[in-house]
């Protein structure tokens, strides 16, 4: 709005288009302002109130459009847009604070600051909590029907039944069901180890349903049943805190906002920043698995040394395990991890 006028000289009229509204024929017409007026000559006479006319937000290389209260509209030049800009600052044209702080390189750096700021605060403290709340709030039939769909998809194309005896298959489900959980924790209900060939290599990862799979090759490498069970303590951990629902949201939230910032210009380039922003969530809660796994070492009394043989072994063999292509934290972190858990409790 156009307010607080005083008589003025206006100077030389400002030549414009007017359309009335109703059609989209143009009428050349001469802009001037006489007092608190707007008078238009030319193809159409019109007076109106200034402070009845709407102004379109100021931009440097763009014309500018002035709006009655009928719906007509002017159409000024961009190459007439400085003399049209004075008019309004003889006028005591008072733009909105958001237009005056586009044009103010220190309002609007601040104001990308904030952003940065909010943006960071929202990715590390607000999704991490938000996506936690969900994942604890869903129904674990949520969790089941996407595991099981997860588990047929790699059965078909990456898993192939296990080699492993059935005797020694029975063995190592039965040691591991017999371990106490953690005090305080209390049980971890509905999981299920399950034995599978890879082409993956020496693995073990878990589903949302809480499958707990774990590669022939993984046991040939580790050969020592307590390793073992640090791997199925440690993929148990991941069952407890719900780990992949809460990264599937997670996921979801950052490649949804990826998207919209980037649009369709690349699919690729957007998934790669998704997952680099993911990145973060994925060792967050490859740390509080390990967590989880020292604790059952400690409540059944069980060598953390063990534990950390796990992945001193991978860490030889040069693999690292790749459950949904988790950015896990290096080897060496986590045994050193790993052994400051065993001087604490030892």
């Amino acid at each position: 709005m156009i307010e607080g006028i005083d008589d003025i000289d206006a100077g030389a009229p400002i030549e414009a288009l007017y359309f009335d509204g109703r059609s989209s024929r143009p009428h050349r017409v001469a802009l001037s302002v006489d007092g608190g007026t707007a008078r238009l000559s030319g193809d159409v006479q019109r007076d109106c109130e200034l402070a009845a006319l709407r102004v379109s937000e100021r931009f440097r290389h763009a014309g500018r459009k002035v709006t009655y209260p009928d719906g007509a509209y002017l159409e000024i030049a961009a190459a007439d847009s400085p003399r049209f800009n004075a008019l309004l600052d003889a006028t005591h044209f008072d733009e909105s604070p958001v237009v005056r702080a586009q044009h103010n390189w220190r309002m609007a750096l601040g104001a990308l600051a904030g952003v940065v700021l909010l943006l960071a605060f929202g990715y590390f403290y607000l999704l991490p909590a938000a996506s936690k709340l969900i994942a604890d709030n869903l129904p674990l039939s949520v969790d089941r029907r996407i595991g099981d769909g997860a588990l047929a998809l790699l059965d078909r194309h990456v898993l192939q039944p296990s080699a492993l005896p059935l005797a020694r298959q029975q063995a190592i489900i039965e040691r591991f069901n017999a371990l106490a959980p953690p005090g305080g924790t209390g049980p971890v209900h509905g999981y299920k180890i399950l034995f599978r060939k890879s082409i993956l290599g020496p693995n073990a990862f878990t589903l949302p349903s809480g499958e707990i799979v774990m590669t022939d090759s993984l046991i040939a490498l580790l050969k020592d049943d307590d390793s073992i069970m640090g791997v199925l303590a440690h993929e148990l951990g991941h069952v407890h805190g719900r780990h992949l629902m809460r990264r599937l949201i997670q996921g979801s939230v950052i490649g949804g906002g990826v998207t919209l910032l980037f649009g369709d210009v690349s699919v690729v380039a957007a998934n790669m920043s998704a997952l680099l922003l993911d990145m973060h969530y994925s060792r967050e809660a490859e740390r509080e698995a390990d967590d989880y796994a020292i604790a059952i070492f400690k409540t059944n009394g069980i060598p953390l040394s063990k534990l950390a043989d796990v992945f001193e072994k991978l860490g030889h063999q040069g693999e690292e395990p790749i459950p949904y292509l988790a950015s896990h934290p290096s080897s060496k972190e986590r045994i050193a991890h790993i052994r400051e858990g065993g001087r604490d409790g030892q």
